[in-house]
């Protein structure tokens, strides 16, 4: 598979097959993942797999725990225009894909909780970095986490980067056994994509390149 066909069909899968996927590919994923660049060679990521059986015991620990303040805002408060409504009709081509109306607001929070059961992926690892990590160190966690991703699609495994998480990273934190130095910044479903399930057909619209890009 050429790069360019694995950045044209990688997508955030919301639906996965209960399809195993064995500790040596996630193994040899992420030490590819890890030839990701990294400012001053920092390779600031640190990563938790959950796999198998820890997988089935993450979910029976998680079941009846409650989510704490998260640590970082996932979106600015009072997000602006144009962010907000690529935000905003994107949540809306998701729900339609399952024909849920925009006020049948407990099919929307019944789908949104399955953030916590990984969309029924049977692998997924969690991302923490240093705290005492800064901006630039968190724009390696985005090249590594792409460069995984990317690699994934290779072996034909889809996935879906979740910093819906965020929440959950006390509960996280506790079950993966991460120091206290570290924060979660993400999780990471993974697994084999279920080509029969509507909200998998979802495909994100982008802005046209003169909306962002400027040549000088």
């Amino acid at each position: 598979m050429k790069v360019s066909e694995a950045i044209e069909k990688r997508a955030s899968i919301r639906q996965f097959l209960d399809t195993p996927v064995s500790d040596e590919t996630l193994w040899n994923l992420l030490e590819l993942a890890a030839r990701a660049p990294s400012g001053g060679n920092v390779q600031p990521w640190r990563v938790y797999v959950v796999n198998g059986g820890s997988m089935t015991r993450f979910r029976e620990f998680l079941s009846d725990r409650e989510p704490s303040r998260p640590e970082y805002e996932v979106y600015p408060p009072n997000l602006w225009d144009p962010y907000r409504t690529n935000r905003f009709e994107l949540g809306e081509a998701m729900y339609a894909t399952m024909g849920i109306g925009r006020e049948d607001k407990p099919a929307r929070y019944a789908h949104l909780a399955r953030n916590m059961d990984f969309f029924g992926a049977p692998a997924a690892f969690f991302c923490f970095v240093d705290r005492k990590m800064g901006e630039a160190q968190w724009g390696d966690l985005g090249m590594f986490l792409q460069t995984f991703m990317l690699g994934a699609m290779e072996v034909g495994l889809d996935t879906c980067a979740q910093e819906a998480w965020a929440p959950q990273w006390k509960n996280v934190q506790e079950f993966v056994g991460a120091p206290a130095e570290e924060m979660l910044f993400c999780g990471m479903a993974i697994g084999e994509r279920d080509v029969d399930a509507s909200v998998n057909s979802l495909r994100s619209d982008r802005m046209p390149l003169d909306a962002w890009a400027k040549f000088v």
